[in-house]
């Protein structure tokens, strides 16, 4: 948690969407820009899986966001006509309650005792610190990746919480191969011996297992066609540690997995990354009413924006067409925009310059 995440607590009894609950759930949030006289200027921002609150710098944390090029004054999302709330997720590490904090009731970490947790909880403690912030009706929800469906959930259990909805590379559920490899990524975890069936040294945690996770991840964040263009067959230099080691790392594209594993393993609590992992495959917006149809009868939306990517091969443009397809059924102000990105899934955090005027057209702004 950056030292600008703010902090609210639901006091009582939090009860889980599938089964059990938690005591007094504390939420890390941030925020950017005012709210109006009205309280009816604020945009909620549900996250990926592994980002903080921090989505943007600010006067309070000046380092740079995960979507610092989207939020602030004269971006699309304007600080300067909106106010800016970005929720850390339940179950998450960066501030919020999830499976490496202290049970209040017993004193020692959750781990795995800590309930099944859905996006539908996800959804809901976001919903408790919108309604403690004073804000009864949200101009926009945004969410990218897994956060469009925490938004969708957001949507479904609390119709006309928000006026307008932006999916951005997401869907109505989990796919059978994006279930796949999420869940071999959680084996991966928890076949490293020193995970110990989520009892690990939180000073020395299952970081093998964790790398290989986000090794696999990586491969499907991005697309082969930018691969192609990045780094082709290029070799790197063989460094003196590992000049006997017959399967050292000789592709451009090798070295650039074990950056990435890298720099993740370590920063993210492995208990965690379990957890809402399994969030992203329960999800089913069926489940709000029996069907697809059902479920999308239950919201209440006035606009609607559907963003994918043509390469991106976690959440494929199909399912963004199946998405706006329903929006539109109960939604008349429904916009698919499918972009040209070679990126893949992570093209909304790195291609900008495609995602800019998308984000400005619907909120009628001049970010030229």
């Amino acid at each position: 948690m950056g030292p600008a995440a703010k902090t609210i607590t639901l006091e009582g009894r939090f009860q889980m969407h599938r089964a059990g609950y938690i005591e007094s759930p504390t939420l890390a949030y941030e925020t950017w820009g005012e709210l109006n006289a009205a309280r009816d200027n604020a945009i909620l921002i549900f996250s990926g899986l592994s980002p903080s609150a921090h989505a943007a710098s600010s006067a309070e944390d000046p380092s740079a966001g995960w979507w610092e090029d989207m939020i602030g004054p004269g971006l699309p999302l304007d600080s300067d006509n909106f106010q800016v709330i970005c929720v850390n997720s339940l179950g998450s590490c960066f501030g919020s309650t999830g499976p490496a904090s202290v049970n209040p009731t017993t004193g020692d970490i959750y781990r795995l005792t800590f309930p099944v947790l859905t996006l539908e909880d996800v959804a809901e403690a976001a919903y408790g610190v919108v309604r403690q912030l004073g804000i009864e009706r949200l101009h926009t929800v945004i969410g990218c990746s897994m956060g469009g469906m925490s938004g969708l959930a957001f949507c479904v259990r609390h119709p006309g919480a928000a006026s307008n909805f932006i999916s951005i590379s997401s869907a109505t559920r989990a796919m059978p191969f994006s279930i796949a490899v999420r869940s071999l990524q959680r084996e991966m975890i928890r076949s490293d011996p020193k995970w110990m069936n989520g009892n690990y040294d939180m000073q020395d945690p299952p970081i093998t297992g964790q790398r290989l996770a986000r090794k696999l991840g990586m491969i499907t964040y991005r697309s082969p066609e930018e691969w192609i263009q990045r780094f082709g067959r290029q070799r790197t230099t063989a460094t003196e540690e590992n000049v006997n080691d017959p399967f050292k790392v000789a592709f451009s594209v090798e070295a650039y997995l074990e950056n990435h594993a890298n720099k993740f393993s370590g920063g993210f609590d492995p208990n965690c990354y379990l957890y809402l992992s399994r969030a992203s495959d329960l999800f089913d917006l069926a489940e709000h009413g029996g069907s697809l149809k059902s479920g999308f009868k239950r919201l209440q939306l006035e606009r609607a924006l559907v963003i994918g990517v043509e390469t991106d091969i976690l959440f494929p443009i199909h399912q963004q067409q199946e998405l706006a397809e329903g929006l539109a059924a109960v939604c008349l102000d429904t916009q698919l925009i499918e972009l040209d990105c070679i990126r893949g899934h992570d093209s909304f955090l790195v291609d900008m310059d495609a995602f800019r005027p998308v984000i400005c057209d619907f909120f009628d702004g001049d970010c030229s």
